[in-house]
């Protein structure tokens, strides 16, 4: 029978390695893959442009949508339109900063109820690990979330507890348990320098989060992992120091990975100017040298895989105290420019596309059990992208997707576009929502 749909590329991302290949798809799965010139009988074929690779979709595994509750901040809508616009497929929701948080089941359905019919892309949930809630993380596992997310950091929000050490233990002992993922921001808040503030001077920002606060935090993260045999993740890695705790640890057996995010590949501090609180985020974008520091960690399997950390917010609350970086919300909105932001800082280093679709989509997709995301191959989920790697662009907040005008990477000039992007086989659209709310090990 004829395939569904035939996507031929003279270069496409496939197995690790760029390929001229031919990609069969029937009933929104990878069907075949043949030699470019031998394509199977199709009702649909597209043909790649000279300038285009066919990738996969990306999996973008750290994403705050905040609907319901905050959903002026973000929504399921506008979030997962931003995504496809920026080749990414596959998207999970943080548990905080929605009102209620997914740290009960309750919260859980009432996510689930809101996303129903307006996501474009397809959707997960993590559930939250906060006091006092351990007896909620079995029925939140049993439903389908990917994990927890935990901060050891007063989190900005009142309704998402953090967890102190015992907590932590607490909580790390019950995920172990059940075999879940515990992720974690991991910043010690007992060594934050707050006196160090100073209004917009971005230096006295950077100064009150040191990268001691994050290396030790990141030291229980390891020590709770060892004690308990569980899975751990480090969330937004900012520090390039820890890395070599984190490969000693995995060296030794433990069962811990860590990500970065394209801001702190791509911004280093000693550009940030003061007022700027567009760049405020938590742990901060750091010097030039950590900058390198970790890219050379990614290059080295040291570092896992890269994700946004879309952290979007109004504007109202991203210039409050007037570029007062103390006062200012934290987070970068940056769903829809990840890809481009890491290939262009990619493409600097000598970094190849296959490179940047192993930390941006397979190994993230492996991490949280999504084996049949973030890949071309026969099996997996026709999850497609249609990227022009040496088309350049400036950014224009005004053409970004998310519900809000703020980005740090307003202005600058960025390579790579995303033309098209398929979900499952189908072209994503301004048409009917086609994404599918997903659960932990279902197909």
């Amino acid at each position: 029978m004829a395939a569904d749909l035939v996507v031929r590329a003279r270069r496409a991302v496939v197995g690790g390695a760029e390929v001229a290949v031919s990609v069969g798809v029937t009933g929104g799965r990878i069907t075949s893959l043949t030699a470019y010139d031998a394509p199977p009988a199709a009702d649909r074929t597209v043909d790649l442009a000279d300038d285009e690779v066919l990738l996969p979709g990306l999996v973008d595994t750290h994403v705050h949508v905040n609907e319901p509750g905050r959903t002026e901040w973000e929504g399921f809508a506008t979030a997962t339109r931003a995504a496809a616009a920026g080749g990414v497929t596959t998207v999970l929701d943080m548990p905080l900063n929605s009102v209620p948080p997914t740290t009960t089941l309750a919260g859980l359905e009432a996510k689930r109820e809101v996303a129903e019919g307006q996501v474009r892309v397809d959707v997960g949930f993590w559930g939250g690990a906060v006091p006092g809630n351990v007896a909620d993380l079995e029925p939140l596992h049993d439903a389908g979330v990917f994990g927890f997310k935990c901060f050891l950091l007063d989190s900005g929000v009142a309704e998402f507890g953090h967890l102190e050490p015992g907590g932590f233990a607490l909580a790390m002992a019950e995920t172990a348990r059940l075999g879940a993922l515990m992720i974690v921001h991991a910043e010690d808040g007992h060594l934050l320098e707050e006196d160090a503030l100073d209004g917009a001077r971005y230096a006295g920002f950077l100064a009150s989060r040191p990268k001691a606060a994050e290396e030790a935090a990141i030291g229980l993260v390891i020590d709770q992992a060892r004690a308990t045999g569980g899975r751990a993740h480090v969330v937004h890695l900012s520090s390039a120091g820890a890395a070599p705790a984190l490969h000693a640890a995995r060296a030794a057996g433990v069962d811990v990975s860590v990500e970065t995010c394209p801001h702190y590949l791509t911004f280093d501090a000693e550009g940030v100017p003061d007022g700027a609180t567009e760049l405020k985020c938590c742990p901060p974008i750091r010097e030039a040298d950590n900058r390198e520091a970790l890219w050379a960690a990614l290059a080295a399997g040291d570092i896992d895989f890269v994700v946004s950390d879309h952290s979007p917010c109004t504007v109202d609350l991203k210039q409050r105290g007037g570029g007062d970086f103390g006062a200012a919300w934290g987070g970068i909105a940056s769903v829809q420019l990840g890809l481009p932001a890491v290939w262009t800082g990619a493409r600097a280093r000598g970094h190849s596309l296959p490179d940047v679709v192993h930390w941006m989509a397979s190994a993230p997709a492996d991490r949280v059990g999504l084996g049949h995301k973030g890949r071309i191959e026969v099996g997996a989920d026709a999850d497609l992208v249609r990227f022009a790697p040496g088309e350049e662009f400036t950014v224009d907040v005004a053409r970004l997707h998310h519900r809000n005008p703020v980005s740090a990477y307003a202005g600058r000039r960025l390579a790579g576009v995303v033309r098209e992007t398929w979900l499952r086989g189908v072209r994503v659209t301004e048409d009917a929502p086609r994404g599918r709310l997903l659960r932990r090990g279902e197909r």
